[in-house]
Parts: C-alpha cells; structure tokens; sequence
C-alpha cells in the first residue's frame, strides 16, 4: 500500500489549518488552500504564532519550526490544487452545497489516484460521496477540535469507499498520532451522537429551572469527572455550533426532543454567551435530578450507536476518553453506576422524548434491557485480532491510556496469542498498538493500590501471568513481529523484546523508566536486553533508564530494522520471508561504531560498577562533562535498592539461560515490591513529583 504524503487542505479556516499544521508537524508535503490570498496568509500566520508559541514551551526548536512552515505551500483556488496530491481535505463551511461545488472542482483538479474527503460533523458522507466523481475514492473525516492537539478522528467510509483507500486514510491519520474510529455513516457519526444531545437537555434543564448554568455545569463536572461543564464547553467551541448540530440531529433522527431549547436559539440570536459566573453550589436533590437527565440521554444513545453498528462499545468510550477528554467513557459509566439504575435512568428519559412526541421513535435497544435484566457489568475487549494471508495482528487497543498494560488486558493478550498459537493457517505473529504508542508500560495505579492494601501477592500474580503470555510469544513457532513504530516504555518494551523482530520508525522510541520509580523491569527487562545487546549496554539501558530515540534503539540492538514509515509493511514481509532467526540473542550491538554503542560499553563496564552504583564518578571521566552528567544524574534519582537488584539480575544473564534468569527476576519481586520506596517512587509518578528515597 502505496502511503500517502501530499496532502492538500481546503479551506484555511480553524480547523483546515490545524489540520495542516499538524500534517506539516508530522513531514507531510501540505498545500493548504482557499479562495483568496488574505486568507491564506491570515492562516498561514496564526499557525506561525501557534509554533513560536511551541518552541517558547520547548516543545519544538526554532530548526524544527522553519522545517514545518517550509512544508505548507500556500494556494489561491481550488483548481490550483496540485494533480499529483495523495489526499486532499475538503474543510470549509458545513453546508452539502458548498461542499460538492469544492468537489467537482477537486475532481476536475486532480489525478485520479487522488483521494478526496471531508471534515464534516454532521453531513451525510454517503451522499457526499455521491456528490463526486470518484465516490470509491472518497471518505468522511471528523477531526475534532483543536486538530493539531485533539488526539481523535472519526473516519467515516460511504458505502462505496473502496477498502485501499479506507486503509490509506487510516494509515495518514495514524501517522498523525490520531486515536482512529472507523465507524459508519449515521448522523452526528459517534461522539456528537451523544454529546450534542447532552448539551442540549443542560439547556432544557436551566430552562426548566433545575440550576442556574454554573450549577448543572458543576453537577455535569462531578458526574463525568471533567473539567469543564457543557455551558463552559458551548461558550468555548461557540453556542451557535452546538444549535446548528441539535437541530441537525432532531431533523435527521425525527427526534422532537432534540430541538434546540428556545433559551440556546435565544443566545444565538442575540450573539451571546452563558453566563457561568454565578454561585455554583448546589444541593443534594439537584445532583440527583440534573445528573440522571445527563447520564440518561448518553447512556441511552451510547446504546442506540451500538445497536446501530455505528462501531463498538470500545469506540464509543474511547471517543469519550479521547476526544472530549471524560475520565470515563459512557459504558464504564454505566459500570460505575450499575448497569439497571443506569438503564432505568435511559427510559426515564425515554419517557421525556414520548411527552414531547407521542410517536417519538427514541428507543432503547434490547440488548441494553437484557444487559439490565441479568445486571451484569459490561465486559470490554482491549486486544483484536485480524488475520490476512497467514499473518495474525494482535492490536492492544487502549489508546486513551497509552496502550498500558493491566490485569484485563494481559488476560485478553494471552486469549489472543494462544488462539494464533493454534492457528495453523497463521505463520506470522505482529503484535500492534492503537494510537501513538506501542505500550507505555504497566498501569502504575494497580501497583500503588496493591501495595497499599497489602496485597502484593497479586502484584506477582500479575507480572507471573504477564511472563506467561510472554513466553508463549517467546517460544511460538510462528515468526512474531512487534511494529514498535511509536512510544514503548517499560512493560511495552519487554513486551517487544520476547519477539523475533522490532520494526521501527524515526517516531520509535524506548525507555525502561523502572529503578527511577523504585522498581525493576519486572517482565523480562533484567534479562533480554543484556542477551540481545550485551550486559554494559543493558546497564545503560536498564539502571541508567536512559531514553532511546529510533536511532539509538537500533544501533543498540533493540530495534532489528529502522525503516521509513512508508516501508513498515515491506520490512514486515521480509521479515516473514526470513523466517525466526538464528541469532536473536547474539549478545552484542548492532552497531558497535555508534557513539552511544562506544560511551555506554565503556562508562558501564565491570570495573565502574560498583562506584557508579555507589554514586561517584570513576576514575578518568570528567564529572562535569555533559554526556557524564546526565548519565550520573540518571543513577542520582534512582531508588538504591531496585538499582542494586537490577544490576544483579542484568549480571546473572552472563551464566544462566533465559528460562533461569526470568525465574530470578520473577523471584525478587516480593522483595521489592515490598520496599517504601516502591511506593514512594510508584506513588510520585502518579502524582508528578519527584520520588525521594530512603533506601528501606
């Protein structure tokens, strides 16, 4: 699949230049393109002062800035747009008309492999697709806003869209660092389905006189435990956006209740905003009446996008999580509020919709009432799996969290792996996961939690059935692959390593962060590396935790291929052609000419152990050298007692075999967990201070 990389963006509004900012950020070629010069460059500056802002938060250098504007070329009129453009986003006002008049033009414009879509909210992308020419090579996109910060996208297919061009715009958003829904084409897609009508019942909740607008927006924080209520999230994004889509979604769904409340049509009228200023204390009966309104309309129209596979639970809390930034996602709310009170809230206002409109057609789906019946919590799956052509993906799919490694998830991880174990038709394990990173390591809240309850015991329940599924990936017959191509830290990292390959890209990076939080790498971590790498690496690695951009990684030996982000797929292929290999544990670097390959083998070897470990500097380095400095810094900050251990395990893997040496580490953990400054260190990383430790 041939990746997309000239990207185009029409309309240099909000949104089309956050998407192409943050195209550009990511080394796309951007057009970014509109009817006339002023806007262009009106655009052109905003994103310009978006990006002096980001290097004056150290979030990019000034060489970095220059990069991303000397990628956005700007275009005066839509028939400039290049011909040989891979993709190009339609972003202008949310009218059908308006949108297929930018089309036909498109069409005409560009080549016939280029793909076309729309940022829309709210249209239908089935009639959309209609509207053009190449309805096989069109697709809906709803980025949300700000598109450069906000982490989700809706890819909406019309039921024409071919399937290389749905995994192509996939592809892209990913390459953005997107969370991707891929859900179907029902109004207001996934998150403005439910999220629109919440906004409106707060409406009609003031209008009836339940709170004042500071009130339900502090019982709406409290009952979805977010920071800004749905009058603070309307005056932000603009209260004629959210009547426009309720009235969108009452005409399109026939759902009376939907109508924007006459005191929302008011404020628009005359160009105001909420006013949220007022004494926001409330009492109890208040909560109890305006946060049952709000969790029935979510909870009731989370069930009905299930039930008309819009997409997946899963994707309707991720949505939640991701997108409008809830702790919780509709389904685990209803978890936290109890399956039946959280249905008996839904047909209340089931009942609210029937007394605006007798023959309202809002419904809550059986599978919802049934769940209700049995009252069972609702199980959700975090690991998919995909086979094509003997190739079995196993995507960990938690992207709101990283991808973070838990009780479920590890269980749900082994279902999947021992499932393609048996598979004869697979050959090829790939090991995948959602969103920006690989796996960023464990859940740190289980550990804390079971420490302080006393109940470590489950804490090596955990890692013992994480080396469990971790050794059946070690000991498949199939060829397994980790696609590394994002963050991978701690757990994540240990998870890649028991495979055959690790494919990555310049966007790859590692890190064991565990002796800095008063653990060990618990899950292989004491073991793998020294044999992949040799045991002076695994000390820089492992006790000096330190970070690993792609191209460490690879000289180090923990990635086997660095390739461009264009050709992950054929580095997959080829590793599949190669078959296991005979040497993945050679016990040496990759590159041993590499600068970090030279300072880590020599500043880590036997003879500076014990005084690096001690805290001083060896005899013949220059403490004040920068390269030094940092490295003793790293060891400073360290918990003594899991740095002592580590070292241990790491120096073990010099007589035992890898069976042997994950027993050691396994056996440790007991001891370590029991330590108060694995709580001190697990605890500080929760709460974002630093940990300070006193060696017990």
């Amino acid at each position: 699949m041939q990746p997309i990389q000239r990207v185009a963006i029409v309309g240099a509004g909000n949104m089309g230049s956050g998407i192409a900012q943050k195209s550009a950020q990511e080394e796309f070629d951007v057009q970014m393109v509109d009817r006339e010069q002023q806007w262009v460059d009106r655009r052109q500056s905003i994103i310009a002062n978006f990006l002096t802002e980001a290097v004056e938060r150290r979030i990019f250098s000034e060489q970095q800035v220059d990069a991303i504007k000397e990628r956005i070329t700007g275009v005066v009129g839509v028939e400039n747009t290049a011909e040989d453009t891979d993709l190009v986003i339609e972003a202008v006002f949310e009218d059908f008309d308006i949108k297929t008049a930018v089309f036909r033009t498109l069409d005409e414009a560009c080549g016939e492999n280029t793909i076309l879509a729309s940022n829309t909210s709210s249209l239908s992308v089935n009639a959309l697709a209609e509207a053009t020419g190449r309805p096989d090579r069109f697709v809906g996109l709803h980025f949300f806003y700000h598109p450069a910060k906000n982490r989700l996208v809706e890819v909406i297919p019309a039921a024409s869209t071919s399937q290389q061009s749905i995994d192509r715009v996939v592809q892209y958003c990913k390459m953005l660092g997107k969370v991707v829904i891929v859900c179907g084409d029902r109004p207001g897609f996934v998150v403005n389905r439910f999220f629109v009508p919440w906004l409106n019942e707060a409406c009609l909740l003031l209008e009836e006189g339940h709170g004042n607008a500071a009130q339900i927006d502090a019982i709406a924080c409290k009952a979805f435990r977010i920071g800004l209520g749905p009058f603070g999230l309307m005056n932000l994004t603009g209260p004629p956006i959210a009547l426009h889509s309720t009235d969108y979604l009452a005409e399109q769904l026939d759902t009376t209740r939907y109508n924007g409340a006459a005191n929302l049509r008011d404020l628009v009228s005359d160009n105001r905003m909420w006013e949220i200023e007022a004494d926001a204390s409330y009492s109890e009966e208040q909560y109890q009446v305006i946060s049952r309104r709000l969790y029935g309309v979510v909870f009731g129209v989370a069930a009905q996008i299930v039930d008309e596979g819009v997409c997946s639970m899963e994707d309707v809390d991720r949505g939640a999580k991701v997108g409008l930034r809830w702790a919780r996602g509709p389904f685990e709310l209803m978890n936290k509020v109890g399956v039946q009170e959280s249905f008996e809230m839904a047909k209340e206002y089931q009942s609210l919709c029937q007394n605006v409109d007798k023959n309202s057609g809002w419904t809550i789906p059986d599978f919802f009432f049934n769940q209700a019946e049995n009252d069972t919590p609702w199980d959700f799956s975090y690991v998919d799996t995909q086979i094509n052509d003997g190739i079995a993906t196993i995507t960990i799919n938690r992207p709101e969290a990283m991808n973070a490694l838990n009780e479920t998830v590890v269980k749900q991880l082994g279902i999947a792996v021992n499932a393609v174990n048996a598979n004869e038709s697979v050959h090829t394990i790939v090991l995948d996961g959602a969103g920006k990173a690989f796996v960023a390591g464990a859940d740190v809240k289980f550990f804390v939690d079971k420490i302080r309850s006393d109940s470590i015991d489950d804490i090596v329940e955990f890692t013992s059935n994480g080396h469990k599924v971790l050794n059946s990936i070690e000991n498949s017959t199939k060829v397994t692959i980790a696609l590394t191509t994002g963050l991978a830290l701690g757990g994540g990292l240990e998870l890649a390593l028991c495979c055959d390959y690790r494919i990555g890209t310049r966007r790859t990076q590692f890190r064991f962060p565990e002796t800095s939080i008063g653990i060990y790498p618990g899950l292989g971590g004491s073991q793998r590396p020294a044999r992949i790498s040799g045991i002076p690496l695994a000390r820089w690695a492992v006790l000096g935790g330190n970070f690993m951009n792609a191209q460490a990684a690879y000289d180090v030996g923990l990635l086997t291929h660095l390739v461009d982000i264009a050709d992950v797929d054929r580095a997959t292929h080829n590793c599949v052609s190669n078959g296991k290999p005979s040497d993945k544990y050679s016990g040496k670097p990759a590159n041993e000419n590499s600068k970090v390959v030279k300072f880590a083998t020599d500043f880590y070897r036997d003879e500076n152990l014990p005084i690096l470990l001690s805290g001083g500097c060896p005899d013949g380095y220059d403490a004040e050298d920068k390269t030094i400095s940092r490295q003793l810094k790293n060891l400073k900050y360290t918990a003594p007692i899991a740095l002592s251990m580590a070292s241990e395990l790491i120096d073990i893997t010099a007589n035992t075999t890898l069976e042997q040496g994950l027993d050691s580490e396994l056996a440790k953990l007991t001891d370590i967990f029991s330590t108060r400054d694995a709580l001190e260190g697990l605890s500080a990383l929760i709460e974002g201070r630093r940990a300070t430790y006193q060696n017990s």
